[in-house]
């Protein structure tokens, strides 16, 4: 269990979480929606043992975090114009966006029909540890059918100690306590406006839906 707000624990800690993740383990993770259990994106072996732990299967594919636009822009084959509009409104926050995967990125999060799902968390000790690892496969710290964990306790609850290493940064989420819809990010899927389709409302989260289509504009498909 590391404790994100000591300073010295923080140093340490952030080295075993890495050395955890290079080692292809899942590791608990704050991000500012809910806590994730997060893994190597590029290790198939890492990201099947994710969906394990969960009780997922490949059809339900992990997002990606990431700890810059930057670092999105290598995982996605095009960024269109509106989604590069989303990323400088409203990331880092509580958005995740469907884009076309890269096809010379090498992993596999399972049957993703080639797109990818990425989101830049806006909490300072995820951005902090995204710097160092780069893109984590990253889902919700809960079993499949149970709450979301907005507290490493209630991730432990879940997860025990099948994983090895908590980062505990505090309860999160408290900056969207207000928003209507699941505590998680608000989904939207981008990944055919490059061939002229609309966008999709996927999950309603913590960012209205209609705030990131004021921004970007275009034709939705709730």
């Amino acid at each position: 269990m590391i404790d994100s707000s000591d300073p010295l624990a923080w140093e340490e800690g952030q080295r075993v979480a890495v050395g955890a993740l290079k080692a292809g383990q899942s590791i608990i993770m704050p991000t500012d929606t809910v806590y994730g259990i997060a893994c190597d994106a590029f290790s198939p072996t890492a990201v099947n043992t994710l969906l394990a732990h969960k009780g997922r299967g490949r059809h339900m594919p992990p997002p990606v975090l990431v700890g810059s636009a930057d670092d999105a822009r290598t995982l996605a084959r095009s960024i269109p114009p509106g989604v590069d509009l989303l990323m400088q409104e409203f990331w880092p926050a509580g958005v995740t966006v469907i884009l076309e995967a890269a096809p010379e990125v090498e992993w596999d999060l399972g049957d993703t029909g080639g797109t990818v799902a990425i989101r830049m968390p806006d909490h300072p000790v995820a951005l902090d540890l995204l710097r160092v690892t780069g893109p984590l496969a990253v889902s919700s710290a809960n079993l499949t059918g149970q709450h979301s964990a907005v507290t490493v306790t209630e991730a432990y609850e879940q997860f025990g100690d099948a994983l090895e290493v908590y980062i505990d940064a505090g309860p999160v989420g408290q900056a969207y306590a207000d928003a209507p819809g699941n505590p998680g990010s608000t989904i939207v899927d981008a990944s055919n406006l490059d061939s002229g389709g609309p966008w999709r409302v996927v999950r309603r989260g913590v960012v209205p839906y209609e705030d990131i289509q004021a921004v970007t504009g275009g034709v939705w498909e709730q």
